[in-house]
This record gives C-alpha cells, structure tokens and sequence, in this order.
C-alpha cells in the first residue's frame, strides 16, 4: 500500500522553471533554478540556508550537486566553467573556478564517492582528475548528432558506474561505463511499434539484479534487466524488455513525462493519466506494479512539466510557479491490502484504487449517535436481540441516501448549491476511511473550485466551509480555492484559509491583505468572522463609527509636545504608553480579526516584499497604526503579549512593522500623512534604545546582588536595604 500525504511549497519558482533539485544531506535539497540562482532549502522548515547567483551574462548549464566528501557545492555554467565553493562563501565569483576543454552534460555523485563527470559526446571523468588538468583532452564517444537524453549513476560492487541514453533519428541507445576499471557497454532499446519512443528513464535494482525501467508515449512501462559483467564491449547487445505496468490510454500520447521507483513493488508516474474516466495528464499517480493496481493520485490544475525527483521519502514536483514536496509511504503489498481486505488495529485499509461501495461501506460502518441504519444493513452482536420495525418506519427517504463517490464527483457538477450541502453532509457523518479521506476532501474541493471559475453564480460556500473544518486541505492541495474567495469576497472563508493553511504563498497573503484594509467598515458589519479574544485587549473610539478616519487622537500615547522635542528620556517613553488619553484602536474590530490572521501567517522576507510595495500608502499608513497599537497594548502588560491563542506576538508585529518600512520607506518619508506617524515611530525607537543603554549600565550592578549572601533572620518579618553604588 502507498498514498500521498499533505504536500507544501518549498519555494516559489521563476518563469524559467526548475533545471534540478539534488540532495545535499539530510533534510537539505539544492534548487537550481534556470534564472541563475542555485539555492539550498532545508526541508522541513520551508527556508533557504543559502543562495548564490551566477552574472547576468552567464548561465547555469545543469544541476547544482553537493560532494559529501569535501562538504562543497559543484555547479557547471556556459557547458564548461566548473565553480567549486562552500557555504560560508557569499560571492560566487570570488569561489574556485576551473574551465575545461570540452562541455558537459550532467555531474553525478554517488555517497563516499568522489562526483563524476558526464560529458556531452559521452566521456566520463572523476572530479579530481579534471581538476588537476582542467584542459586535458576529452575524447568523444558518441557518433555525429546523437544526443544524450538521460542518465544516471549507480556502484555495481566496489565499481561506480554511469549510465546514459542517447538518441539519433529515432534509434536510442543505452551506454554503461564502469571505472576502475574502465569497461564500455552499449545497449540498443526496443522501440517496438511506430510512433512509441522512450519518454523517461529510471534505474531500479531487485534482489542485487538492476533494470532499466521506461515509459514509453503509449503509456507503457516496460522493464528491462541489464548485465554489467561482461568483459566485452565490442557488439552492441539489444535489451530485452517486458511489460511491467500498461497506464490508462489518453487520446493523445504522452509528452512531458517522468517515473520513479519507490520500492520494489510501487513507481510515481507524473503527466500520464490515472483514470481512463478522468484522461487528466497533469496528475501525480502512484501505482503497484505486483497487483496492477492505482494507490494514489493527485491532480496539479495549474499544469506539470515533467519533472519529478524523491529524497527522503518525499516528492519534488515543480508546477505552476511552486516546487511542491509530497510526502509519501509505502508500506509492505499484499493482496489482501490491495482490494482493502487487511484488517489494521484501528480500522480496515481501504485502496482507493479499489471500485468502493460507499452504501455498503458508510452503513455497515454507523456508529450508535449515527442515523438508523436499515434492516439488512443492521449489525447484530452475540447475543443481543434484534428489535424489528415496520418496513414502512425503517425506508429511509431517496434525498437522505448517501452517495457513492463517483456518484457524488458526478453530481456535484451539476447539482444545486442545497443538495451538495445535504449529501456532502452524509458523506463526511460517514466517512472513516482514514487512508484515503484527505485524497477525496481534496477531490471535491477541486471540482467544486472549478465549477465556481466556470460559472460566476455559482460559489457553495457552506460545502467549502465544511471541507474547510475537516482540516484535511492545504493551498497545494486545492490552489485555487483561495482565489475564488478572494473573487467573492469571502472574509471568513478566507479567515479559515490563514488558520489551516501552512503553505500560502506570499502574493495571496499580501492579496488578503489588500483586500482587508481597502474594505469598508459598513461591509465588514455585514460579515461574519471568528473574533476569538480580539475584543479583549482592542478599544474602539466610541465618539467616532470610523476610528481609522480620526487623526486627532493621542496617538497611542504620544503626546503632541513629543513630535516638538527632540530629545527622548525615559520619562517621556513612560508617557508614551501611559498617558492620560485613552489609547484607541485606529481599526474596527473585525478588520483587527482579520489582520490578525496576516500577522499570524508565515511567510519568507524575500518573496513577501516584493508584494508589499503594491500596497498604497494610506493603506501603509493604516496597518502600521494598528501594528503600532498593538506594540503599545503589549507593552502594557508584564509578559509583553496579549491575551487569547490567535493573537499576535511582540515579535510578529515587530516584524511587520520592518517590512513595511523596508518596503515603502522612501514613500513615507515623502507622504504628508505617514510623516506624523514615522516621527512617532523614531522617537519612540530613540526611547527604547535609550532605555536598554541605562539598563545596560546597571547590569554589573544587578550581577553582583547574586553573589550577596542573604544575612540570617529570626524574625518572621524584616526589610533589608541593599544600597548600589
């Protein structure tokens, strides 16, 4: 058994696309985008560790790599410029640089092993030997005009071995070299009918034998086994092949395609469908290549270019403008497991390759606080007796029936907002299957997504509300969901995206955030929205509707007197959150909720402030007076934070507060109205430095009370005066 967990973006991607991902350890990956940029991303906390860049008039010609024996990175540029460099180096041009005599294809790296060097007429080379002589000759191997379309490396014993594919006027070719010692192999692969070429290749091994496995265009993956022991090289051999797994056939052959081996029993398949129902070819489907059976499948609508690499047990799949990674599992395949007939400790495993019964299923699985169940569906335990009814109370009515899933997928493309509700409803009261249920969630938010940008009146808030509460999604999972919420102005849908979703990128977050300060008051009043424990520490000014349209308040505590003055002490810092003026907030109490949620988002510097500068300056100036009396409301209580679980850290407002200057600081400066606020920012900033600095000047002071030795009392009570000098 096999299925998908919930996916997130790693990076957001350029126009050019993803030239590869590499490994460089544990929990690390090396992006090489075609933009120049060569990156390394630590997976699990979605945040680059490093970034260089090569010039502008240069390119980067295949994949960044990573030598785990010298801890260094390996990245070719303009086919022969080597650049060798660390991660402590910041400028790449100022890294090693070595140019070689001839171009290269691709650098290939096996563990404890020294990289190898893959050229495009067909040498190989180890890194140190190009290194101690960068121009020595390199001899072609490759007739005129064959072309290499893959490759790859492997140990074959104590021996690395690099493999490729060429291809030359339809005929392909599969080359083997192994070193030390150096033994060429060549192959000719079967292309078998007209029009029927290799797409993708992968290298698998099973019980110490290593095959070749290839997609062709008709949707076939035949596997072929190879021998590396032959000692001669001199015929060309024809590899033998045989049929391991037959996709569903799509009207069109396939085109932008890659495979890749799991384990020995299931392969992920990208760009080829998974349903002869569905002929979706930009779709991620694991198969079981034993049982001949789909495990699981998701759909990229935002379109795939076939490309797919796995480390870790993870899935890199760059589509649209993300590089999405995809957890998997693969678990040990039987035939039970298969048509879902393995019993588990907690509930019985269901393929969602497998033709379900949902009537069957969901009724027979009702627990007690569910509907009654009918009488052939009804479960009797040892020994009870079973109490019968008239037939006529026990027909359950036609509308109150659960659907079949295909069923369900089919009716939602049709059916009214009302009947959606009624049988998604039933489909979630009765859905315990746990190891395909985010799968389905994601499914029908897709189509019901699509059917909202195809028809304009049609948007089932209540059933993407209730896909929403079974926290089955994420923004990869269902991309579009909050765009069309954002196209309705869907405020608490949208609310529930920032809480449930970890991975939105950051032009949808700055989208929201748009769209929460341009809205008015008076439409806010309208909506509904969790307001959590915001009411708690937010005060409104009560002698104004609209607190962000009255200038003359005390400006959370700075007295006018202060903009005159130029000197900050720390009196007047005291005045600046305690004065006799009720601080209030300059926003409602519903976009106080909503902004909340931007603040609690997570995001990276990089890609947020570009999406920042759309933002107009009086909705700058409204968001930093928020931030600004939020910082103020924190620093009124001890622990410097405010009450309730959803509510912001000093440290979050403090950030956003950054980035927006970091983002319009030349056009605040410049505004009118955002110059009274700035003045109040860097004084106060003046205040808190000032401040830290008298601190600082008693620290040594409050280091030796430690060493004080409290003098022994006997009274029950006694006041002791510690003079500090």
């Amino acid at each position: 058994m096999a299925r998908l967990c919930e996916e997130f973006t790693l990076c957001g991607l350029p126009a050019g696309g993803v030239l590869g991902v590499e490994s460089a350890g544990p929990d690390r990956v090396i992006v090489t985008q075609e933009d120049r940029t060569v990156t390394v991303y630590k997976v699990s906390d979605q945040k680059p560790l490093g970034s260089w860049t090569v010039k502008q008039t240069q390119k980067i010609s295949c994949p960044a790599v990573y030598n785990n024996r010298t801890r260094e990175y390996v990245v070719v540029h303009d086919h022969k410029i080597l650049r060798i460099w660390k991660d402590e180096d910041v400028n790449l041009e100022k890294t090693f640089k070595a140019t070689l005599a001839a171009d290269i294809y691709q650098i290939h790296t096996l563990p404890g092993r020294e990289p190898l060097v893959l050229f495009e007429r067909g040498s190989v080379r180890q890194l140190d030997a190009l290194l101690s002589a960068p121009q020595q000759e390199i001899e072609g191997v490759l007739s005129e005009d064959e072309v290499i379309r893959w490759s790859d490396s492997l140990m074959e014993g104590r021996s690395p071995v690099v493999l490729f594919v060429t291809e030359k006027d339809g005929l392909f070719h599969l080359y083997a070299q192994k070193l030390n010692p150096n033994v060429w192999h060549k192959y000719k692969l079967d292309t078998g009918e007209e029009n029927d070429c290799p797409l993708s290749f992968v290298l698998s091994s099973k019980q110490k034998s290593i095959f070749l496995m290839c997609l062709y265009s008709s949707g076939c993956i035949y596997q072929m086994p190879l021998s590396l022991h032959s000692n001669s090289a001199e015929k060309e051999q024809v590899l033998p092949r045989s049929l391991l797994l037959k996709l569903p056939r799509c009207e069109d052959s396939l085109a932008r395609v890659a495979i890749l081996v799991l384990d020995e029993t299931h392969v992920a398949v990208l760009g080829a469908p998974y349903s002869n129902q569905r002929p979706v070819k930009d779709c991620l489907s694991i198969w079981n290549t034993s049982f001949q059976t789909l495990q699981a499948w998701k759909e990229f609508p935002e379109g795939s270019c076939g490309q797919l690499w796995c480390y870790c047990g993870k899935l890199f799949v760059p589509h649209g403008k993300v590089l999405t990674v995809i957890p998997f599992t693969c678990e040990i395949s039987s035939l039970a497991a298969v048509l879902g007939k393995l019993k588990q400790p907690d509930a019985a495993v269901k393929s969602i390759s497998t033709v379900v019964n949902w009537n069957t299923m969901l009724h027979g699985a009702q627990c007690a606080e569910g509907p009654e169940p009918t009488p052939e569906h009804t479960l009797v335990e040892p020994g009870s007796k079973r109490n019968l009814r008239s037939r006529k109370s026990q027909v359950v009515s036609p509308q109150s029936q659960p659907l079949s899933l295909d069923e369900f997928l089919t009716e939602i493309q049709t059916s009214t907002k009302e009947k959606i509700d009624e049988q998604l409803k039933l489909l979630l009261q009765n859905n315990n299957n746990k190891s395909n249920a985010q799968l389905i969630i994601a499914q029908i938010a897709t189509i019901l997504v699509a059917r909202c940008k195809t028809q304009v009146k049609f948007y089932p808030q209540k059933a993407l509300v209730d896909l929403l509460t079974t926290q089955m999604l994420s923004y990869s999972l269902c991309p579009d969901l909050m765009a069309v919420a954002l196209d309705e102005a869907d405020y608490s849908m949208l609310q529930l995206c920032l809480q449930q979703f970890p991975d939105i990128p950051e032009a949808f977050t700055c989208a929201c955030l748009k769209l929460f300060l341009s809205v008015s008051d008076s439409d806010l009043e309208k909506i509904t929205v969790d307001l959590g424990s915001v009411a708690s520490y937010v005060e409104l000014d009560q002698s104004s509707s609209k607190a962000e349209e009255k200038m003359e308040i005390v400006e959370n505590g700075f007295s006018p007197l202060l903009l005159e003055e130029d000197n900050c002490d720390g009196k007047e810092a005291d005045d600046r959150l305690q004065s006799d003026g009720k601080v209030t907030c300059p926003v409602s109490l519903k976009r106080a909720v909503l902004l909340n949620e931007i603040l609690l988002s997570s995001y990276s510097e990089t890609f947020l402030l570009p999406h920042l500068k759309d933002l107009s300056v009086p909705h700058v100036v409204l968001f930093l007076r928020y931030l600004e009396y939020l910082y103020a409301k924190q620093c009124e209580t001890v622990r410097v934070e405010l009450p309730g679980k959803r509510s912001p850290t000093v440290n979050q407002v403090l950030d956003w507060i950054s980035l927006l200057l970091d983002a319009h600081f030349m056009v605040l400066v410049m505004a009118t109205e955002a110059r009274e606020l700035i003045t109040h920012l860097h004084k106060f900033i003046r205040s808190q430095v000032k401040f830290y600095s008298q601190l600082s000047k008693i620290e040594g002071s409050l280091q030796n009370l430690r060493q004080l030795k409290p003098q022994k009392s006997d009274g029950l009570y006694s006041i002791e005066v510690i003079k500090i000098f």
